[in-house]
């Protein structure tokens, strides 16, 4: 008789690989921030879109509500800021408190459209996969910059396609450079969406030989309190 599967990986409890190849994700988090939810009085409304139906892949826009800033800047079109968030590839949501506060906030600062996508995760969906699905999730921005219904959508039809930018955080910086590396600032491809930059916060780049800052600190010290800072 075989041994009991025991867990190999463990990713503060968040996630647990065991050696049978089986994955726990824990649907329990125990955030030490709360979310920041919308109501008629908020600076900025969020609803959520699907974006690949093969893979149920969705985003969540925000979008600053237009009589909350007296600028003169509040009757120009948004610009659009794409944010991917982190998580060693392996965790985040753009449901997590620390990601949608994040964009909440960014799109009140900003007044601008933030698109937030989620990602296949590893290790049940193997990178390049979190790649291919950033480009899918720009895929769709371009569909809906082409739709015909594009004056029907108050949420698209005050924004400036082709002033967009890609933010990305830790694993979600590598992603944002490899969609560089893939579009660059002025790629065809997505017309007529135009990426004038692209934003890597502490971009997460792994290797065969670890530098001397990936050699600290200890897996045991890495928790949900640190990723929230």
């Amino acid at each position: 008789m075989g041994s009991l599967p025991c867990v190999v990986e463990d990713m503060g409890g968040v996630l647990q690989l065991y050696s049978d190849g089986t994955v726990f994700r824990s649907k329990d988090i125990k955030f030490n921030m709360q979310l920041i939810d919308q109501n008629d009085e908020s600076s900025v409304f969020f609803k959520d879109c699907q974006y690949d139906k093969i893979h149920d892949l969705h985003l969540r826009l925000y979008k600053p509500r237009s009589e909350t800033t007296s600028s003169p800047l509040s009757k120009a079109k948004l610009p659009i800021v794409v944010f991917i968030h982190g998580g060693g590839f392996c965790a985040g949501s753009r449901e997590w408190p620390n990601s949608h506060n994040c964009c909440f906030r960014l799109a009140a600062e900003l007044n601008a459209l933030v698109v937030a996508l989620d990602y296949r995760l590893a290790p049940e969906h193997r990178l390049p996969a979190a790649m291919e699905d950033a480009f899918a999730a720009m895929k769709w921005l371009q569909a809906q910059a082409l739709s015909e219904n594009l004056n029907g959508d108050a949420w698209f039809g005050e924004v400036e396609f082709d002033n967009v930018f890609v933010l990305g955080d830790s694993s979600g910086g590598n992603i944002a450079h490899h969609l560089a590396v893939q579009l660059g600032g002025g790629s065809s491809e997505l017309a007529p969406v135009r990426v004038r930059g692209y934003v890597l916060l502490a971009p997460f780049f792994g290797g065969v030989a670890r530098t001397k800052s990936e050699l600290g600190p200890s897996e045991a010290m890495l928790n949900l309190e640190l990723l929230d800072r």
